[in-house]
């Protein structure tokens, strides 16, 4: 399971401030004014080893009628539903108020693991600050400044204790691991139960609510494949932006857990914001990607009517367009094989390595042909070329200026690699070193 902390507390105490010096952005907007964070921001990050998915939270009015605080306290409830871990965020310089206990005495009911984060607390001296805060009950305050930067390393090291290391919780279990994924409503569990029929063996139904993943068994051309079943919200929700951020936590959870994300796409209601912001979340986690383009039975088409529609979205998705596509029918079980089978060899293409010798060779005559320029004119020279990583794969350039590297060459670059040696459907991370 994914590590995932979430930042909690009432408006105005810095949540997003103590967001963005986690993850290294300014992903989250930072105002005095309360209510800013409506939409939930989320960040990957990891320290000292440890990878964790970073939420931000909007400000939390337990008792409020404002409909925009109703939307925001129904998100941060099910950030903490849903967290490995809560940061119960306070502001030093305020004191304790009625709205932290109240806060506070809801966080003790979750039975999650807590932290009491005392935040604007930006010299020793004010260190006396955070001692009123011992009467909240929730342990001893870690007092920090998150926009100075103050104590921010130790109170790291303090809440990723109980993480694992990357890879330390990774099972023996060799089996691909194919996630189902989308927005709600565009026929995960229609493929799903297509592909495994109506009687399915559960592995992992996890405690608590209905509303988590559950691990099913596809047997398939003698061997045994993980669905990881995203499926349905299983839950009634007011607001409808809570659907989406509940949907997009699930998501997060189960591409943790994947080899290759099977993203099922609507073919009636098109591509929008929502299905590239899950998109992006498969890449930056490195894991492959197969869109599956579902209900291509309610199409009206003709032969070149697949082409189209597969030319539009690459156009669409743009630095995604390496992502395969596979045109399924979940209800009259199209080709839901078919994509069964992509998965596999994109699974196969994350493990696939490229030998030193090959890649010089075939990429320095494309350097040749096109060499990277700078703004400066100085000369930059690509010396010497290296995979380093498979699963995602990862390739090494080592550059007498590695600093002055364009993106749109780096774009070339991994486009020339995929041209060559395939990868299709896989992330590429490409590193820019100094020569030694």
């Amino acid at each position: 399971m994914s590590n995932i902390l979430a930042i909690v507390g009432r408006p105005s105490v810095g949540k997003s401030t103590l967001f963005n010096r986690i993850v290294g952005e300014r992903r989250a907007i930072v105002h005095d004014e309360p209510g800013v964070t409506r939409d939930r921001h989320y960040g990957s990050t990891e320290w000292n080893g440890k990878a964790f998915t970073l939420i931000d939270t909007g400000g939390y009015v337990p008792r409020s009628d404002d409909l925009i605080e109703r939307a925001i306290r129904e998100q941060a409830q099910i950030a903490i539903d849903e967290a490995s871990a809560v940061i119960f965020l306070v502001d030093g310089s305020a004191g304790v108020t009625p709205l932290d206990e109240e806060i506070a005495g809801i966080l003790r009911k979750s039975q999650k693991k807590l932290f009491l984060v005392v935040n604007k607390i930006d010299s020793e001296k004010r260190e006396q600050d955070a001692s009123p805060f011992f009467r909240l009950g929730l342990g001893d305050p870690i007092a920090i400044s998150a926009l100075a930067g103050r104590n921010i390393g130790d109170f790291l090291d303090t809440v990723t204790s109980a993480f694992g290391s990357n890879g330390a919780e990774e099972s023996t279990d060799t089996r691909l691991k194919l996630a189902i994924v989308g927005k709600p409503n565009v026929g995960k569990s229609s493929l799903v139960n297509a592909l495994l029929g109506k009687q399915r063996t559960i592995v992992t139904s996890l405690p608590g609510t209905t509303r988590d993943s559950i691990d099913s068994v596809l047997k398939y051309q003698r061997e045994e494949i993980l669905l990881i079943d995203t499926a349905g919200l299983r839950r009634k929700s007011r607001m409808k932006e809570s659907i989406e951020f509940y949907s997009t936590l699930r998501t997060l959870k189960s591409v943790d857990r994947c080899d290759v994300a099977l993203l099922v796409l609507d073919v009636k209601g098109g591509v929008d914001r929502q299905d590239l912001r899950i998109l992006e979340s498969i890449v930056e986690r490195g894991r492959g990607v197969v869109l599956a383009a579902n209900k291509w039975d309610l199409i009206e088409k003709d032969d070149l009517t697949a082409k189209a529609y597969e030319k539009s979205l690459h156009s669409l998705l743009r630095m995604y367009d390496y992502a395969p596509i596979v045109f399924v029918s979940a209800l009259e079980k199209q080709r839901i094989y078919k994509a069964v089978d992509i998965a596999k060899a994109v699974n196969k293409e994350r493990g696939k390595r490229v030998s030193t010798n090959k890649l010089n060779s075939i990429l320095q005559k494309e350097i040749r042909l096109k060499p990277p320029s700078s703004s400066t004119g100085k000369e930059i020279k690509i010396n010497y070329i290296t995979q380093v990583k498979t699963h995602p794969p990862a390739i090494a350039f080592f550059v007498n200026e590695p600093k002055m590297v364009e993106e749109r060459y780096k774009r070339f670059l991994e486009g020339c690699i995929r041209r060559h040696f395939g990868f299709q459907g896989v992330p590429l991370a490409l590193y820019f070193r100094k020569k030694n």
